[in-house]
């Protein structure tokens, strides 16, 4: 079974909605994967996403129980993909010892995609929730059609 890990800043806004829409999607489709979502700091741990990431997440039918962590050297072990949501991710991820040709950013599976960031929504308003969410349902899509084509690990559900 492919594992796929999802990193932003603090882990309660953009990587629990993109484990939530890709758990949402995976499950629809029969695909069992391993999704889960860290956070680069350690302020969040523990805690529930932000309030308006949830808010998105139920109405787009995810399941936003996850809890906030930080990112473990151990993740580049255990996860195939791990998915970070901006340039900033990324450089921080490179910091940590462990494989770095498992990083990629979330919208490089968006081929329509103009720019290769999900912005962080936290400072801003209700529609930058949506907006990015948009942007992550189709990157989720791109990851499952990625997994599919490369018949990765996947194992779908009867």
């Amino acid at each position: 079974m492919a594992a796929i890990l999802f990193v932003c800043l603090g882990n309660i806004c953009r990587s629990p909605l993109a484990e939530g829409i890709l758990r949402r999607k995976a499950q629809e489709a029969g695909i069992e994967l391993r999704i889960d979502s860290a956070g680069i700091g350690d302020w969040h741990v523990g805690d529930l996403p932000d309030h308006r990431a949830i808010k998105e997440g139920h109405s787009r039918g995810c399941d936003m129980s996850m809890r906030a962590r930080q990112f473990r050297t151990q993740d580049f072990e255990e996860f195939d993909w791990i998915i970070a949501m901006d340039l900033a991710n990324v450089q921080a991820l490179n910091r940590w010892p462990g494989s770095r040709p498992k990083i990629r950013l979330a919208r490089s599976f968006d081929k329509s995609a103009t720019g290769l960031e999900v912005p962080d929504p936290y400072y801003g308003t209700k529609d930058n929730f949506v907006e990015v969410a948009d942007m992550l349902e189709v990157a989720c899509d791109g990851i499952l059609k990625e997994l599919a084509d490369s018949e990765e690990q996947v194992s779908f559900v009867a």
